[in-house]
């Protein structure tokens, strides 16, 4: 298990950016697929984008696609969601959450995939 803490969220005008950063602990961070996750009031919760564990791959929702960026640096045990040209409809709380299962290159969409979360970070953006 890792121990997962996201910050970088804030209050953006649309067509801003922010960047997104989850801090891990644990070493065995670099051998776990990491996704981003967003909730928005009264919704449930949906998948942004996944890296896995070496970072050889990434994967999008379609509602995010050219526009938000997942990356990672396993020597600073760390995943990084950048999000470009905001829109209102990206307004939501953020996580950072770790796949279940090491070494994975799999993608992984469903938050019963992911064992590890972290406790979000809110991020809205103003029309």
């Amino acid at each position: 298990q890792v121990q997962l803490v996201e910050s970088g969220g804030g209050l953006v005008q649309a067509g801003g950016s922010l960047r997104l950063s989850c801090a891990a602990s644990g070493r065995t961070f670099s051998t776990y697929g990491m996704g981003w996750f967003r909730q928005a009031p009264g919704k449930e919760r949906e998948f942004v984008a996944t890296i896995t564990w070496n970072g050889g791959s990434t994967y999008y929702a379609d509602s995010v696609k050219g526009r938000f960026t997942i990356s990672r640096d396993n020597a600073k045990n760390a995943v990084y969601l950048q999000m470009n040209s905001l829109k209102p409809e990206d307004t939501a709380v953020y996580y950072c959450a770790a796949v279940s299962y090491q070494y994975s290159n799999s993608y992984y969409f469903n938050p019963t995939d992911f064992g590890s979360w972290g406790q979000g970070t809110q991020v809205t953006v103003s029309s």
